[in-house]
């Protein structure tokens, strides 16, 4: 029954994970909350996400605070607090910290799932994940694939 599904989260309040996130990823709904219909975040863009392509999911993206560099197809948007941009799936992008301190966003996957891929992030490390403090695409490939995601290795 969907009232079962009913969830309540107060400030700073977030779902239980898998595994332990790092702080700057607030789970709001887990995929099984919705019946697999979205995922929703709360993120402070803490390190610059490089150019990928999602296969399946759209990804909605709400700036809260500060400014997020949105590079999408072949240009390059600043979107401010307020602003919202949709990325559909199948489409190039990379997010940006656009400002100091980052931007803090509401991130929504649409079919959901996105917090199953960042927890496989999470629990492979740093060191699965990044080279010399920056994401690294060919590492983050070898972890999202699974999940349909496919970075670009520049």
């Amino acid at each position: 029954m969907s009232k079962d599904r009913f969830i309540l989260l107060k400030p700073g309040e977030v779902r239980p994970s898998r595994v332990p996130m790092p702080p700057v990823f607030g789970l709001k709904a887990r995929t099984e909350d919705t019946e697999g219909r979205l995922s929703l975040l709360e993120v402070t863009l803490a390190l610059d996400i490089p150019r990928h392509v999602h296969h399946v999911a759209d990804e909605c993206v709400y700036v809260l605070d500060g400014v997020l560099e949105v590079e999408f197809d072949d240009r390059v948007e600043h979107v401010a607090a307020g602003g919202f941009v949709l990325l559909p799936h199948g489409v190039p992008h990379a997010l940006r910290r656009g400002s100091t301190p980052p931007p803090r966003v509401i991130q929504i996957s649409t079919p959901g799932g996105w917090e199953c891929y960042l927890e496989d992030a999470a629990e492979a490390g740093p060191e699965a994940t990044t080279t010399d403090g920056r994401f690294d695409p060919k590492k983050l490939s070898a972890i999202a694939a699974k999940h349909q995601i496919t970075y670009e290795e520049r």
